[in-house]
């Protein structure tokens, strides 16, 4: 065998081993062995995920709210620029030439 793969080979061993006592190692022993998970821990995960996408939906609606209050910002920005740009002019004089 040559001397460049035992460093290769070793740090494989370590990887798989690290992933075995893992949390995903877990997972994995869990699935291979076929044990089921708890019925009542079944609808208490729907339950959360109804309740996050509850909570999804309302953050959704809030979205659009801030979304039109930029608007209105950004709406009552350019009216005040405005207003401060027209103050800004110089009066018109009457230099016009009657003709």
């Amino acid at each position: 065998m040559d001397r460049a793969l035992i460093p290769i080979v070793l740090f494989q061993v370590i990887g798989i081993v690290a992933i075995a006592f893992s949390p995903i190692g877990a997972a994995i022993a869990k699935r291979i062995a076929g044990t089921r998970t708890d019925p009542k821990e079944i609808e208490e995960l729907r339950a959360d995920v109804a309740d996050l996408r509850g909570e999804l939906e309302h953050m959704r609606e809030r979205v659009g709210q801030v979304d039109e209050l930029q608007e209105r910002v950004d709406f009552a920005e350019r009216l005040i620029a405005q207003q401060r740009s027209q103050s800004a002019l110089p009066a018109q004089t009457s230099g016009l030439r009657p003709e």
